[in-house]
């Protein structure tokens, strides 16, 4: 089989397997085995072999994965995380719209200490939109920042996924967690602007917290819990990336500390029980599981797909595209939004750098730049339909009375702020690479 009907073969037998309901990691291996046989042949599998033990297990840089997911699992599981929902709750009490401006907060921070969007979404869902609901917020505007405000955990650092890309490119973990920084912040404050904007106008959606409930927490007890609940997970999350900035630890080195520190808040803070303990071990072995299946699979899904010409066909049809680099550079990350509704990022990651970095590269687009603004656009992943993880994991927690249709129009506008983010990435790239820059020279 020629290049081009390999290509559209592999495509079509990737979306086929997913509408299927097949696991991921599973439909790419096995698209890939299919291919092989009927492309380049099934030697290309033996290569393919060598290539992954060469470019994934022996890869240093992702053993930090398991450690940050375990890190996160640890900070889940002691409770820090609902406590300090609860002290800057009561911080914005007096503000129109303060519960949905602590969800955005608390969210930021969150994606700064677990950096698990699913874990996120599930503790955001559980203590803040049933407390929102029932003091009169907007079903729409509750749903929609709870879900767009918990995928910040896979943009802002340290995020597991931009250390599965440093690793499938040539920018530096450390580059990427400075690039990532201010476009996560980015979108958090525009998230909150929203929020702003959208209560000023319609004081109804999002009433302030009653003064009962504000009288009965003193401010000296609330400072008290800012210092307790709020400073300590911070702190961790400084330390690990200062660690990394400074140059002291490499991102492996960090992710122990960060391990070591949160299990001393798992000592403090949690139950202290070992069954808990085993199953944040537990989990943690599950969610990396998962991850590297995908990477195994994507791993021979590109090989082979490189290997049978469907690399040049990709290159031949972005490089056709109107516009120069700008037109191809649009097709691209067109391409990683299209994918976000029916693939999750791990699977779009190992599939499409592959791909497209030689492309940018050639084209002598900053690589940081490209890359940061994949991530930003792979926000959207957890929010389209018709596979939106968001969307599943608020619904699996919601209370009665908020249906699937109540999430799908809730997060449209949150879509668009993050294309409105692209856009002032694009426009001024100094957001993405000042701060590397300043921080690594």
């Amino acid at each position: 089989m020629s290049a081009e009907p390999l290509t559209l073969f592999m495509f079509a037998g990737l979306l086929v397997g997913l509408f299927m309901g097949h696991p991921l990691a599973f439909v790419l291996g096995g698209v890939a085995v299919m291919a092989a046989y009927l492309g380049p042949g099934p030697q290309v599998l033996g290569s393919i072999i060598n290539n992954l033990y060469g470019r994934a297990m022996d890869n240093y840089v992702l053993v930090a994965i398991p450690l940050f997911i375990l890190m996160a699992r640890f900070l889940n599981d002691s409770g820090v995380t609902e406590k300090m929902f609860q002290v800057m709750r009561l911080l914005l009490g007096r503000v129109r719209g303060g519960l949905a401006l602590t969800v955005v907060i608390v969210s930021v921070l969150l994606a700064a200490t677990t950096g698990i969007v699913g874990a996120s979404i599930a503790v955001m869902g559980m203590i803040a939109l049933v407390p929102m609901l029932r003091h009169g917020y907007h079903t729409q505007l509750s749903t929609g920042v709870i879900m767009a405000s918990g995928c910040l955990g896979i943009l802002i650092p340290p995020s597991i996924m931009l250390i599965l890309m440093a690793s499938y490119s040539p920018v530096s973990v450390g580059a990427l967690f400075a690039g990532a920084l201010v476009p996560g912040l980015l979108l958090g404050t525009l998230y909150a602007l929203y929020v702003l904007v959208v209560c000023f106008f319609k004081p109804e959606y999002g009433p302030p917290v009653g003064a009962e409930e504000r009288a009965e927490t003193g401010l000296g007890e609330l400072l008290v819990m800012l210092i307790k609940y709020v400073l300590p997970p911070m702190g961790l999350i400084l330390g690990v990336l200062g660690a990394l900035f400074t140059g002291i630890a490499t991102a492996t080195e960090a992710s122990a500390i960060g391990v070591l520190l949160a299990f001393v808040l798992f000592l403090v803070f949690g139950d202290r029980k070992p069954r808990t303990c085993y199953r944040s071990f537990l989990e943690a072995s599950k969610t990396t599981t998962m991850v590297m299946f995908v990477l195994v699979g994507a791993t021979a899904f590109t090989g082979v797909f490189t290997r049978g010409g469907g690399m040049r066909v990709i290159q031949e049809l972005v490089m056709a595209m109107p516009g120069g680099t700008a037109g191809a550079l649009l097709l691209m990350l067109l391409l990683v939004f299209v994918l976000g509704m029916f693939l999750d990022w791990t699977g779009i990651v190992l599939l499409s750098f592959p791909i497209m970095l030689p492309i940018v590269e050639a084209m002598g687009v900053d690589l940081l730049w490209f890359v940061v603004m994949v991530a930003v656009v792979l926000q959207t992943s957890f929010l389209t339909p018709p596979f939106g993880y968001a969307l599943f994991y608020l619904k699996g927690v919601a209370p009665p009375g908020v249906e699937i249709v109540h999430l799908y129009k809730a997060v449209i506008p949150f879509c668009l702020l993050i294309l409105l983010a692209c856009g002032l990435l694009a426009l001024f790239p100094s957001l993405v690479t000042g701060l590397p820059a300043l921080l690594l020279g």
